[in-house]
């Protein structure tokens, strides 16, 4: 054992004995005058735990003994096969035996859980869809197969089954997040990582410009759907996201009449109200196009604490919501195509089109791409947020009109 790591030892709880007299048995791990206490499978009497740790245990108390011993040894074994000793990366290792020589189909499998848990549904789809993958390349991956080259092989082995680089790229991040985990908590050395500069490194697929140009959206805008049909239901949610900052559906399912302050559209992008950092909030202005698909498609009464839309209803399972939200997005988009086939716009007219439409058409009339990030609720730099401190509600009221001047 080495001293500046931790100490094992194995312990009786003589003090709470069970109704037939005998005592958990586990390991002791000390550190840092620090005392936790880990399972083995055995309970004793005092007088059998004696025994079976004498100097010369016999019989029965012989095999009793080399099963403690084999209890402790794997507790000290993990100990000393971590960079840095602390109880989180141990208890993982003992609990769950995530190490280098251990699947990364484990590691996935917590993962996914941790992930539903949270009821970042979305996420634990990805991570699971990225586990099966790897699981069928190759059958019981441990973290010690997981070099560049193995790496390597899976792209190319992707490639031939007709996966594209950005599918790749999505899988493998899931398994780079794993490594890095795996590396903070101790349970991975750095040496082990196969990811970065001279080794291997994560393809970016080539991202395809998918916007519709104004005098395109101008159409949509004219088009006349029937009042109360799908068709117009459609059109409104479509124009809404492209008004309202290229909202993807989901943030606009969650929209509550709480998020209207005055003339201002206030909310936080659900992708980033999980995590730790400071979010800033995304804010629209409201002008009267929003204001009237509001009136229009809008939850009456309009409680505060109401969904604006009809979409969702309130206690659901996150799983239940994203099923919802999938749904709504194939019913919008299969309207909207239809409604692109009468106007003749030979592009799609999806909700991707509409939050990629209003980044565009903005850039075009001379939106900075620092103004255009914050509006749509990009991930920035300290230096970006610092540099849009400045914009007020009056600049953003200016710009904002650019994406109707289809009217004028």
């Amino acid at each position: 054992m080495k001293d500046n790591k931790a100490t094992t030892a194995i312990f009786i709880d003589k003090w709470h004995p069970k109704k037939d007299g005998k005592c958990a048995i586990t390991v002791r791990v000390t550190s840092d005058r620090q005392k936790r206490y880990y399972p083995t499978d055995h309970t004793l009497t005092l007088s059998d735990f004696e025994k079976a740790q004498g100097v010369k245990p016999r019989g029965e108390f012989k095999g009793l003994a080399l099963s403690l011993q084999a209890y402790e040894k794997r507790a000290a074994d993990i100990i000393d096969s971590l960079p840095l000793f602390t109880f989180e990366a141990f208890e993982k290792r003992y609990y769950t035996n995530i190490g280098a020589n251990d699947t990364i189909s484990t590691a996935y499998d917590l993962r996914i859980s941790e992930y539903k848990e949270a009821g970042q549904i979305g996420t634990s789809i990805n991570y699971r869809c990225a586990k099966v993958s790897l699981e069928k390349f190759q059958t019981g991956t441990k973290f010690a197969n997981v070099t560049p080259s193995f790496l390597e092989r899976y792209e190319v082995w992707m490639d031939k089954r007709g996966n594209s680089k950005t599918t790749v790229g999505m899988y493998l991040r899931t398994l780079r997040t794993l490594f890095n985990s795996a590396i903070s908590e101790g349970i991975l050395s750095k040496d082990q990582y196969p990811f970065g500069k001279r080794k291997y490194e994560v393809p970016t697929g080539k991202n395809i410009k998918k916007a519709l140009t104004l005098q395109e959206v101008g159409l949509i805008y004219n088009y006349h759907a029937t009042p109360g049909s799908m068709e117009a239901k459609a059109k409104d949610f479509w124009l809404f996201i492209y008004l309202c900052n290229g909202m993807n559906v989901k943030d606009m399912s969650l929209l509550k009449y709480k998020n209207l302050k005055g003339d201002v559209l206030e909310f936080v992008r659900a992708k980033t109200a999980r995590t730790k950092r400071e979010v800033e909030p995304i804010r629209v202005i409201l002008n009267e196009d929003i204001l009237a698909i509001i009136e229009r498609q809008g939850n009456a009464p309009k409680d505060q604490e109401s969904f604006i839309f009809p979409i969702l209803s309130k206690g659901i399972s996150p799983e239940k919501e994203k099923a919802i939200v999938q749904q709504a997005v194939k019913t919008l988009n299969k309207y909207m195509k239809a409604i692109a086939g009468k106007l003749g716009i030979g592009k799609g007219v999806t909700t991707y089109v509409a939050r990629h439409s209003y980044a565009t058409i903005l850039q075009r009339s001379g939106a900075s791409e620092e103004y255009i990030g914050t509006a749509m609720g990009h991930g920035s730099s300290k230096t970006t947020k610092n540099y849009l401190a400045g914009f007020e509600d009056e600049h953003t009221r200016e710009i904002a009109k650019a994406l109707t001047a289809f009217k004028q």
